[in-house]
Parts: structure tokens; sequence; C-alpha cells
């Protein structure tokens, strides 16, 4: 009696209902993802061979061959992520990826592409305003101007499609951690500690991008004051901007604030999210681009290096107290 009373529960408990199929949008976005690489990654690779295309003479990309390559091995990589990601975010097998394996490089990517996908346009729009074209500031011809428009487009399309992919996946996934109220979420000493730290850390990059983005010479190496431009100001004040929000998003979701209390963590978790990114993944960046060889009088300064040392430390601090609070909540 008792095992016909179970298999007839058994037989009637509902079966899990498995998510719905993406629709015909978002099975399209892997596509336009995949495709936007395609460029960027086919000039890498004519490069890698060897050949010079959309490469002047006197570029600084020929002084140093081996480096170059090297270089442009690893872009594609980073490039050839951007089709796995596409395809884990749609794919039922993604729902079974270990989520550290996925917030990973997705945090990589959003702190790479963000800036580009906002510096770009407001360079665009300036150019309009004063009647030239984004480039960069080096003296010497880099690439040929055209190459920028592509690539940069690329990254745009890439930064939009992944992440509306991302959002659509982390609601599915993880929508649970981010609801209710900033008030509901706790935090431990430790947390609030790593967070003190991370945004102390921050506040001399935001700083300095913002007091360079505002005129200030401080801290630049002669060549850079030379070569400063238009582009230059918006991508200083848009490092900075980042930076701050990645403070104040921060600092909401590890401290409590009575003022802020009824306003939803998904706002200041998507600050943190992108702040940290940008600034852990630009300052590393841009410390690797300083260890790289150059001619005596080209390289960054050294207040200039301690900045996107500090940057790379605290984007860092700041996405650990990030996963710490999370980590709490799907406690």
């Amino acid at each position: 009696m008792t095992e016909t009373s179970a298999a007839a529960l058994t037989a009637s408990a509902p079966a899990p209902v498995p998510p719905p199929p993406p629709g015909r949008g978002v099975r399209a976005l892997p596509a336009v993802a995949v495709a936007s690489c395609l460029p960027y990654i086919a000039l890498k690779l004519v490069w890698i061979a060897g050949g010079r295309t959309c490469i002047p003479d006197g570029s600084t990309l020929l002084e140093n061959r081996a480096m170059m390559a090297v270089a442009n091995g690893v872009s594609v990589v980073l490039d050839a992520t951007v089709v796995v990601l596409a395809l884990l975010l749609t794919q039922p097998w993604g729902r079974r990826v270990p989520a550290w394996l996925l917030a990973l490089p997705m945090w990589v990517g959003t702190g790479l592409l963000a800036p580009i996908m906002t510096g770009y346009p407001l360079q665009l729009a300036a150019s309009v305003v004063d009647g030239t074209r984004p480039a960069p500031s080096d003296s010497e011809p880099f690439l040929d101007a055209w190459v920028f428009g592509v690539v940069y487009s690329g990254f745009i399309l890439q930064g939009l499609t992944l992440g509306a992919l991302f959002v659509r996946y982390a609601r599915r996934r993880w929508g649970h951690l981010w609801r209710g109220a900033l008030s509901d979420v706790t935090t431990t000493t430790a947390v609030r500690a790593t967070a003190a730290a991370g945004s102390l850390s921050a506040l001399l990059p935001a700083g300095a991008h913002l007091l360079w983005a505002a005129g200030v010479t401080t801290g630049l190496s002669a060549d850079r004051i030379d070569g400063r431009s238009a582009d230059f100001y918006l991508v200083e004040g848009v490092n900075g901007l980042f930076a701050v929000s990645a403070v104040v998003g921060t600092v909401l979701l590890a401290f409590r604030f009575p003022a802020a209390g009824g306003l939803s963590p998904r706002i200041p978790l998507a600050a943190a999210w992108v702040g940290s990114g940008t600034l852990g993944c630009w300052g590393g960046f841009l410390l690797l681009v300083t260890a790289l060889p150059t001619d005596p009088g080209r390289g960054a300064s050294g207040p200039m290096v301690l900045t996107y040392a500090v940057s790379m430390v605290a984007g860092f601090l700041l996405l650990s107290t990030v996963v710490s609070v999370l980590r709490r909540r799907a406690a």
C-alpha cells in the first residue's frame, strides 16, 4: 500500500518546467556577436602572419614584430572568447557552467568594453562638432584612420549583444540575489573592510583621471602632454566617472545608508560591477603596456604607472566585495 501511494504521488507531481526557448531576436544576438568579431580577428591574423594591411610606414607597430605578434595572438584569443560566451549564454548546457567560469570573463569583458562603448560615441560626436576625426594622439601614424571606426564599432556591437545576453541569463539564474531593497543586504566586518580599502584605493585613479580630463598636467609624461587632444580629455573623463561609479556602488552595497535603504540592489550592483571591471581590467592592461619596451621619452611617467597599478588593485578589491555580498545573499 505504501509503495502504491508513493508511486501515485510521484506520478502526480508536476515535472520541472524547462525555461522557454529563446525567441528569434535572442537567437540572432550570438550571430551578431560573432560577425562583429570577424574584422578584428581577420586583421590580427594578417598581422601575425607578417602582413602590413592598414599599417602605414613609420607606425610604432612595426618597431617590434615579435612583441606585436604576441600581443595580437592574445587579442585573437580574447576576441574568440566572445564567441564562446555568446554560445554559452544561449545554449541549455550554459546553465550548468560554474558561476565563476562565466562571471570572471564577463567581468573582464564588461570592464574592457564599457569605456569604449561610452567613449567612442562621444569622440564621434566631438569630431562632428570640431570637424575632425577620432584618431590616436600619437604624432606618428599608427593605423589607417578607417580601422578604428570598423574595430571600435565591432567592440560596441560585442558589448551590446553580450550585455543583453548576459542580463537575460543572469536574471534567470541569479535574479533572486538582487531582489528586494538595499536595506535587506547584510555584510560582515571583513566585507566592509575590503570595500573601504578598495574605495579608498580607487580615489587615486578616479582623481587622476578627472584632473587630467580637466586639463591638469601633473603626473603626465612629456609626450602625453604634447599629444593631448579632445579624445584624450574624453577618455580620461569617462575613466574617471567609471571609477567614481565603482566607489559609489560598492559603498552602497557594503554600508547601510538609511536614505538609500529603499533602493533596489540592482542599481549599485550594476555600478560596482561595471566600474570595478573598468578599474581592474584597464588598469592591468595599461600597466602591462608600460612594461613593454619603448623609445626613451615615450614611456609612461612614474605617477601614471602608479595610477594604473592602484587602479588594478582597487578594481579587484571592489570585485571581491561584490562577490562576497552575492555569496552571502545566496547562502
